[in-house]
């Protein structure tokens, strides 16, 4: 625990000193602001290309050999099944408390923001445009297995890894043993880089923080005060309702769990990037005493289907921008968002700004301007911090209780 204190430590110092610093050129050197925020940033994009790097074979092999050590497929249909139960429950509370807190709040009746020019969502706008169920099945179902491990289709893989998995299970011990003993060994292996590269973390977070507040100043807290404030109320609210239901199930071990993961939470938050601590949350998993093979297979499902903190965000967001252009939508209009939103969602695991680009595309469903996403775009980073941090809650809360419902959490915590 002496080493994670230290990181941990690091990193919160690493936060601080990245406002520090990109609060300093922001305010001493406004015309260096970009440059220096286009190089600092590299240090953030290291660290998140040494986890992306790590990200395919290790959901690969973990997934494979979880699946295939169960070798009882009725257990793999029993895990899956509450995983899954679990999955829909909470996306679907996670959009209900979006939904009501913005109905509620009225973010976009208070701010009185004006109407940015859309050219810088021009991006997002192109993305979303085509988006059909063609395209929904063809990003979940992998052309070459090879292509979705270039590409990081984290959802590709898990899909190839569940059938994968299953029919290592289905095969004899004679046949199967060597494959899974391979991927057991690899998997172990890559976790073992997770600790050297977890090390970058600290200069990653200096680097994202320093560059973001040299670009926008701290004027960009004050301009969208009203809305991150709402947003991270709303978030609270999530979190209440996710750690009650933990603490249901896990009784006093939740706060064991949270002192687990407090640095793959910080991180999410610093990074803006919840597949950066996929790795590192496997690991911490495992050592508090979820059943390693359970963690294999809910944790890479739970980064395609249990995303709680960007659920809530999306009706948050749409409603947001309905409110800001004044269109008033009817409350079956607005359940009717909430399912669309439920459904297209799951399709967009490892899509960049994904939330975004289903705001975008929800909005033009329901006759809301797209161009609005404009809006959000400058604060989106800071949304993201939230979001990113509480998928990672949802997603190790999930882990957790399946863990227990299978009677195989260990109360003495796992070993690696």
């Amino acid at each position: 625990m002496k080493g994670q204190n230290k990181l941990f430590i690091a990193i919160v110092i690493a936060l601080i000193v990245g406002v520090g610093i990109g609060g300093y050129v922001h305010l001493q050197y406004p015309e260096s602001a970009e440059p220096f925020s286009k190089n600092i940033k590299l240090l953030g994009t290291v660290f998140i290309r040494l986890v992306q790097m790590i990200i395919a074979p290790l959901v690969f092999t973990t997934l494979v050999v979880g699946i295939a050590k169960m070798s009882d497929i009725k257990m793999i249909g029993r895990v899956g099944t509450k995983a899954m139960l679990w999955f829909i429950s909470a996306s679907l509370v996670s959009l209900f408390i979006g939904l009501m807190l913005v109905n509620w709040l009225e973010p976009g009746h208070v701010t009185q923001l004006p109407i940015q020019d859309a050219a810088s969502a021009e991006e997002l706008l192109k993305s979303s445009k085509g988006f059909s169920m063609e395209d929904f099945v063809k990003h979940i179902i992998p052309k070459s297995i090879f292509e979705a491990f270039a590409t990081n289709e984290v959802l590709q893989i898990v899909v190839f890894s569940i059938m994968f998995g299953i029919a290592l299970a289905n095969m004899g011990e004679e046949y199967s043993q060597p494959v899974i003993k391979l991927f057991d060994i690899i998997a172990h292996g890559i976790l073992k880089m997770v600790g050297y590269i977890m090390w970058f973390a600290p200069l990653g977070v200096l680097g994202a923080i320093a560059a973001v507040v040299a670009t926008n100043g701290f004027e960009i807290f004050k301009v969208y005060a009203i809305y991150l404030r709402d947003f991270f109320f709303a978030l609270g609210i999530l979190w209440l309702a996710l750690l009650l239901v933990g603490y249901l199930i896990l009784g006093n071990r939740l706060f064991e769990l949270l002192r687990r993961i407090k640095e793959p939470l910080l991180i999410a938050f610093s990074t803006t990037s919840s597949e950066a601590v996929f790795p590192k949350l496997v690991e911490e998993l495992e050592r508090f005493g979820c059943n390693n093979r359970v963690v294999s297979f809910i944790l890479p499902l739970g980064y395609s289907f249990n995303l709680d903190g960007s659920m809530m965000y999306m009706t948050f967001a749409s409603i947001f921008i309905a409110q800001i252009y004044g269109i008033e939508m009817t409350v079956g209009q607005q359940i009717t968002m909430l399912l669309v939103l439920m459904l297209t969602s799951k399709g967009i695991a490892g899509v960049p700004r994904a939330s975004l680009v289903i705001i975008v595309a929800t909005c033009s469903m329901f006759g809301i301007p797209p161009e609005g996403i404009a809006l959000i775009l400058p604060i989106d980073h800071f949304c993201d911090m939230g979001r990113s941090m509480t998928n990672v809650l949802g997603n190790a809360l999930a882990t957790s209780a399946v863990s227990k419902w299978e009677g195989q959490l260990e109360n003495h915590g796992g070993k690696m």
